[in-house]
């Protein structure tokens, strides 16, 4: 994409982008110790896959749940950066199955002492509702401090689900740190199709 000149960021109004960039509020947040959360019980048919080592599902199942929230991070990695941080002995993916089909995703990161990453949780769309979520967060609780670590925490944007916040906050994290993320949009980069993520149109002029 062309480089633009750099936008200078006015911080008590308005600030233009360059032609296609997107932008997104991005809320950092952090629990540092294990939160009493409700037990849910799992259907019989529900299973956690590790599916680390297998980059092929691991990206077929981020693009199905994020495309609808313009996750771009993985789909602009290179095949050997992504899988150098999927076979890391310290980062663990997994694939909720249903029994038919994989329909949620979870990954954890420690790579950093004394520290746990929520680095990604979703559901595939039409499974939201159904208490997979909670089920993911409580395995992404207990497995966080199942050793002992300093703190565990995660991002969300708003370009993701309106209810990812909310259940962030539910689920016993507290936000500490705001920031805006400028990046290209990767639906113009052909990453993603031109119709994802509605809730953040593509420019007419740059269709």
């Amino acid at each position: 994409m062309t480089a633009e000149p750099a936008a200078t960021l006015n911080l008590d109004g308005y600030t233009d982008l360059p032609q296609g960039k997107i932008a997104t509020i991005v809320t950092f947040l952090e629990m540092r110790r294990r939160p009493v959360l409700t037990p849910f019980r799992k259907p019989d048919n529900w299973s956690l896959q590790r599916i680390d080592r297998d980059h092929r599902r691991y990206r077929a199942l981020f693009r199905t749940i994020g495309e609808p929230w313009l996750w771009f991070s993985r789909a602009m990695m290179p095949d050997d950066e992504l899988a150098a941080i999927l076979d890391h002995p310290k980062v663990e993916a997994y694939a909720l199955h249903d029994g038919t089909a994989d329909v949620g995703l979870l990954e954890l990161d420690f790579r950093t002492e004394g520290e746990a990453e929520l680095a990604f949780l979703g559901l595939v769309p039409g499974f939201i509702g159904q208490g997979a979520g909670r089920f993911l967060m409580g395995e992404a609780i207990a497995r966080a401090f199942a050793d002992p670590v300093e703190r565990f925490f995660v991002h969300t944007c708003t370009l993701d689900s309106p209810g990812a916040l909310p259940f962030y906050l539910r689920s016993g994290f507290t936000p500490y740190r705001r920031a805006i993320e400028v990046a290209d949009d990767p639906r113009l980069l052909g990453l993603l199709p031109m119709e994802a993520a509605p809730h953040m149109p593509v420019l007419s002029s740059m269709k």
